[in-house]
């Protein structure tokens, strides 16, 4: 089972910390795969929820535990021609990672490909997935 932090959170949402290097550091240095939200704007690389808010050198993105979203168009362009494990959704029940996993909506129905997103919002126990993303990724470590 893949354990991957949302944003960096690991046992609760910290909307002031998601995103930031240092938090995201924090969960890969406790073992999980870590969802990221990306930017690119005006060349440069950003991390961010709502807007790029933390800049970062594509280096920085090049890291095997990512699972990249792009948040704008350029991002997802950029990330593929670099060949960084990422994706674009927004409200589809099920979207294709770059690396070919199915990144999975809430609530929608799984497969053994793919990664159940949140499953805390509808209480699901997570069953027949490859992996898991969620604020609370804590609490699955027993499924690995």
């Amino acid at each position: 089972m893949i354990l991957i932090s949302h944003r960096g959170n690991i046992n609760g949402k910290d909307e002031d910390r998601e995103n930031h290097p240092d938090y995201i550091d924090e969960a890969i240095a406790e073992g999980y795969d870590v969802e990221v939200d990306v930017w690119y704007k005006d060349e440069e690389w950003y991390l961010g929820h709502n807007e790029p808010k933390y800049r970062i050198n594509l280096k920085y993105l090049k890291n095997d535990k990512f699972w990249c979203h792009a948040k704008n168009i350029e991002a997802l362009n950029k990330m593929l021609k670099q060949d960084i494990h990422c994706f674009w959704h927004q409200k589809d029940d099920v979207t294709l990672t770059s690396k070919g996993y199915m990144w999975t909506y809430p609530g929608k129905l799984l497969t053994d490909n793919s990664i159940t997103v949140l499953p805390e919002i509808n209480n699901d126990i997570p069953k027949k997935c490859l992996g898991i993303c969620s604020d609370y990724i804590v609490n699955y470590k027993d499924l690995k």
